[in-house]
């Protein structure tokens, strides 16, 4: 895997310094988007405080439906210490795009939320006195944006449900700074800029690759260490490799999710370490093979949710007590496995799907796309969509817990329902390209592409894996599980013989109101959802080619105002949005662990 530097995350260790950023930081919208040179870079002329990270809309109610340029300022002592080093500026999510100021010099832009971005601020910094750090960050749903805002045929989904925001996709579209702002300090001469692991298993050995990426052409030495093996590293151009054996190892997986802790040095001519950068690693293969999704050379079956970041106040932002509940609800529920719809999610999160044993199909925010809006949009749509690729491989890659790229949801070829000849071609091409692009940066991993109801089909046959969303018995055939099944099952066997690969279906449910009841069963009540998903389980069970099958929703969630969306809400969780279980949660857990 090629190596794809700058994203590690910040560590602090006898070589690197760490300052979070977190906290309250200066806030204020501007609708009228100002002149910069009207010194807002330096002070904010009528600010209130906000915290970061958070989304702004659920704070201010006049911040509610904005989604246009707001400001963030603060200020930040740089330690005298880090003088002699190399200091870094990190945002972790700002979606969806912003611009950095240090000192009033602007060190960074980038487009795309949910996915971290770096910029070096050395030459900028002061030292006798406080930095002032100042960051814009807008959501404005543009045409030509991943994902996109609604062009003249409405968009994707959401566009065909209408509301307000308008969007192209099913979920409120929360603005702001959403994870950590990070400054961090490196060596001043060489350091480690990057680190790719991948894994093999031979006989009941584990075979670990590391290769190491160090700025510029550095072609010192190094060593990377695995519990108490050590190899030795020559750099040659900045980039070295290694190749360790571990006997007997514990191979990573849901009922075993064992690390093994990996450092990697550079050394100097006397063997001392003047840089280091640790992180822990599971050991395991995984491939698409023979209509199986294979982890560790034996066949896997995905139980799950589909998921957002999603919670009241906090909106889109970090929330670490959320996601630990929310991997204790899963466990106790049974789930083994989760896709991040409909963006990559927090770094956190991905450290405890690695220490708990979670299966993740990990996936860019490549939702809402449609084909028919033109070929000028799908061109930026397509250079957009491939830097999400990058970084996400680049941050994430390390992850035992990813286990699938995917690289669209949900994508239209044109109307809903009416698949346009060339936008099916359109499509076809885009994520031609996409799709060999992930597997040029990780050739290791399966990729997918999950369709949607109506979709063209052809699309599916991209991937590795097949990804589907289907809601019959509930956006068509309403109320009639019967007739849903069968039409279910035709089209599963038919997919089945056309491509004979693995599928998994990625969203399957019901909208449910908490406390609705009805016998028999009706749309709404808790006893349909139940029902909806027993009849789904029970189809995918009779087929082994139906290898994971993810409920939509884990939790209700924000979403705009319409008349397809009660209070502004999907309500198709199991659980309701602030964690309390439906009837269908206690199914699920009857299903999976009480079996």
């Amino acid at each position: 895997m090629p190596g794809r530097g700058g994203l590690l995350r910040p560590q602090r260790n006898q070589h690197r310094e760490v300052l979070d950023m977190s906290g309250l930081w200066r806030f204020q919208l501007d609708p009228q988007e100002e002149d910069e040179g009207a010194g807002w870079t330096r002070a904010l002329p009528a600010s209130r405080m906000i915290p970061v990270p958070c989304s702004w809309n659920d704070l201010f109610d006049d911040a509610r439906d904005h989604l246009g340029l707001a400001w963030y300022q603060t200020e930040v002592w740089t330690p005298s210490a880090w003088r002699s080093q190399r200091v870094f500026l990190r945002v972790g999510s700002a979606n969806y795009a912003a611009k950095v100021w240090v000192n009033g010099t602007v060190v960074a832009e980038h487009q795309g939320g949910h996915l971290p971005f770096v910029a070096g601020i050395s030459a900028q910094l002061v030292w006798d006195r406080p930095n002032i750090i100042a960051i814009t960050v807008e959501n404005k749903q543009l045409l030509g944006r991943v994902p996109p805002g609604p062009g003249e045929g409405g968009g994707g989904v959401a566009g065909v449900l209408g509301g307000y925001p308008a969007t192209t996709y099913d979920f409120f579209p929360y603005a702001g700074l959403h994870r950590q702002v990070w400054l961090y300090a490196v060596p001043a001469e060489a350091h480690i800029d990057d680190v790719t692991v991948t894994t093999t298993v031979e006989g009941s050995d584990g075979v670990v690759r590391v290769r190491v990426d160090a700025v510029g052409d550095y072609a010192g030495r190094g060593r990377v260490r695995l519990n108490d093996t050590e190899a030795d590293l020559a750099f040659q151009a900045g980039a070295a490799e290694a190749t360790l054996r571990v006997p007997s190892a514990r191979l990573w997986g849901p009922r075993d999710p064992h690390l093994y802790p990996l450092t990697v040095m550079l050394v100097d001519g006397q063997g001392r370490a003047t840089d280091s950068y640790s992180l822990e690693i599971g050991i395991r293969t995984v491939e698409a093979r023979g209509g199986r999704l294979l982890l560790n050379g034996e066949p896997a079956t995905l139980r799950g949710v589909g998921k957002h970041e999603d919670f009241p106040l906090h909106g889109r932002g970090l929330d670490l007590p959320m996601w630990v509940r929310d991997y204790e609800l899963m466990r106790w529920m049974g789930a083994n496995s989760y896709r991040t719809t409909h963006y990559p999610y927090a770094e956190e999160a991905m450290d405890l799907a690695d220490r708990l044993g979670f299966l993740v199909i990990n996936e860019i925010p490549a939702v809402g796309l449609n084909f028919g809006d033109g070929p000028d949009a799908n061109a930026q749509r397509l250079e957009q969509a491939m830097r999400q690729i990058r970084e996400l491989i680049a941050r994430d890659k390390n992850h035992p817990s990813t286990i699938i790229w995917n690289i669209a949801n949900e994508p239209f070829a044109g109307e809903i329902g009416v698949n346009q000849p060339e936008a099916v071609e359109a499509g076809t091409r885009f994520f031609r390209q996409l799709n060999a692009e992930a597997h040029r940066l990780d050739p290791t991993r399966p990729t997918m592409l999950v369709g949607v109801m109506g979709g063209p089909p052809e699309w599916l046959d991209i991937g590795d894996v097949v990804g589907i969303n289907r809601y019959y018995g509930w956006y068509t055939h309403p109320g009639q599980l019967d007739a849903a099944v069968r039409v279910l099952e035709a089209e599963l066997d038919d997919l089945h013989r056309r491509f004979g690969k693995p599928i998994v279906m990625t969203e399957f449910g019901t909208d449910t109101l908490p406390g609705h009841h009805a016998n028999p069963p009706e749309m709404w009540s808790e006893e349909y959802q139940t029902e909806f998903i027993r009849r789904y389980l029970d189809v995918a069970a009779a087929r082994p080619f139906m290898v994971g099958m993810h409920v939509w929703n884990f939790a209700d969630f924000k979403t705009g105002q319409g008349t397809m969306r009660a209070a502004g809400m999907n309500f198709k969780g199991v659980f309701t949005r602030d964690r309390r279980p439906k009837a269908a949660a206690h199914f699920l857990r009857s299903r999976w662990v009480e079996r």
